[in-house]
């Protein structure tokens, strides 16, 4: 038997859209509120300190003044093992039961490359190119074991960073972004069906469409402490060119920061990840072989805990001041997932930032 998880693709943007626009209502109020009655929370907010930037998994996080340019560098790392049916763990022979090859465990590295340039204080523009190295491992009925791979460009993302208030201690900025599908949904490998099989949903590198990119951020600090928020979402536009379209996504996170010795911080951190099923589904794919191609067990709902360590170079000479380096470390506290569907063991961080103005 099959545990099948159905939502509406419409009902899916209308949330996003708007959880959104209730976000960003309510987060101006309270942060007015909060610098008017508030007079001890007097010092303006700076981005030359170690907990300057969010940490390292979170991504358009900030703006810059006026003609400032960031180059940054991530390295992502993800490893999932084992199957989930909502909260539940199955093993490999149960999901054989209702399928001839199940997943056992799959590895994501990804490397993505960012620039962001500030024209005006109020609007930061950021763009980001990732490459994108996926590795699943399989177990068949019949006790055979096999590796798929998938590797090359992602998605391309352009985002403009709008900041809607700054006052003393706080910050707000709207993150309004579009995705390009420059990530390969024809990805092919060998498997025990033959030589150059199409790959199932989780392995393509991209979603094959165009798609929106709202969000909001909020930002604060007091002294040596940190803190923000930030609500964002995937809106997919269409299909693609092989008939179907990724489920929307919604994702919450909030995090705390301590300015340790002006150069170092640490970091802690929740993250609520919410994805729909495929609407539509690849005619190359038999969703009665594995749970993979189903397009109907792809949605879920994550909860994940994450660490971070945040050095900042403060003063020096001007090749080395403002260079940052980072690097966070989480793992999922819950998981509900439409299954049989791989679940996220852990995932690591690594990151590089260099921000210098002409």
């Amino acid at each position: 038997m099959k545990y099948l998880y159905n939502s509406s693709g419409l009902a899916v943007k209308f949330a996003v859209v708007t959880t959104l626009l209730l976000m960003i209502f309510t987060t101006i109020s309270s942060a007015q509120t909060w610098s008017r009655s508030t007079q001890t929370f007097d010092q303006k907010w700076s981005g030359g300190r170690p907990d300057g930037h969010a940490p390292i998994g979170v991504m358009g996080d900030h703006t810059h003044n006026t003609g400032e340019f960031m180059l940054s560098y991530r390295f992502m790392l993800m490893d999932m093992g084992g199957n989930r049916i909502g909260t539940n763990r199955v093993s490999n022979q149960r999901v054989l039961e209702d399928f001839m090859v199940t997943p056992t465990d799959m590895q994501t590295q990804m490397h993505m490359f960012g620039l962001m340039f500030a024209p005006t204080s109020y609007i930061t523009f950021m763009g980001m190119v990732p490459y994108v190295k996926k590795e699943m491992n399989h177990l068949t009925r019949m006790g055979t074991r096999f590796k798929t791979e998938a590797e090359g460009l992602g998605d391309i993302k352009f985002t403009g960073l709008i900041k809607i208030f700054d006052n003393y201690s706080q910050r707000v900025h709207i993150n309004a972004g579009m995705s390009f599908p420059t990530g390969s949904i024809d990805k092919k490998d060998a498997t025990p069906a033959g030589p150059n099989q199409q790959l199932p949903y989780p392995m393509q590198l991209g979603s094959g469409t165009f798609d929106l990119l709202p969000g909001i951020t909020y930002l604060g600090q007091y002294k040596t402490l940190s803190w923000g928020s930030q609500v964002s979402g995937v809106i997919r536009l269409g299909d693609n060119d092989r008939d179907y379209s990724l489920g929307d996504q919604f994702d919450a996170t909030a995090w705390g920061a301590w300015d340790w010795f002006n150069w170092v911080s640490t970091s802690y951190r929740l993250d609520w990840s919410s994805w729909g099923n495929i609407d539509g589904e690849d005619p190359a794919l038999n969703p009665a072989v594995v749970p993979t191609a189903d397009p109907n067990l792809r949605g879920g709902d994550r909860l994940d805990m994450l660490f971070g360590l945040n050095f900042y170079v403060p003063e020096g000479p001007s090749f080395i001041k403002g260079q940052r380096i980072a690097v966070e470390f989480g793992f999922p506290v819950f998981q509900d997932l439409d299954g049989p569907q791989l679940e996220s063991d852990w995932v690591l961080w690594l990151g590089w930032q260099y921000a210098w103005k002409f």
